[in-house]
């Protein structure tokens, strides 16, 4: 049985035990990398618009990763069909944890 690729559930990154984001007890996020996710809290307060456009500045690493020759502009698109289905993009903004959040206060210190 192959074992599927997972990603980042914020912004696309296939994940490896490496680049695993951490959760607030310093355990290994399952969910995010640790460019999104860093003690039980998002790094960047970005909207999905704004991840978009922050991602696509990688098109090139993506690119090399798929063996598709997509523009950014593309890419952009690949990335607004994605990221609806991704977990936390279908947060509510009262379910995000930010760095600024009172929970990460709470939960970090």
């Amino acid at each position: 049985m192959k074992n599927e690729t997972k990603f980042c559930q914020s912004c696309g990154m296939p994940l490896n035990d490496e680049i695993l984001g951490t959760n607030a007890d310093s355990s290994k996020s399952e969910d995010y990398c640790i460019c999104c996710y860093k003690d039980g809290a998002f790094t960047g307060d970005f909207t999905m618009d704004e991840m978009v456009e922050y991602c696509s500045m990688f098109v090139d690493e993506y690119n090399k990763n798929t063996g598709q020759n997509l523009t950014a502009c593309q890419y952009k698109d690949v990335l607004r069909q994605l990221y609806p289905t991704m977990k936390r993009w279908n947060l509510s903004a009262d379910q995000i944890p930010h760095a600024d959040h009172p929970m990460k206060k709470v939960l970090c210190n």
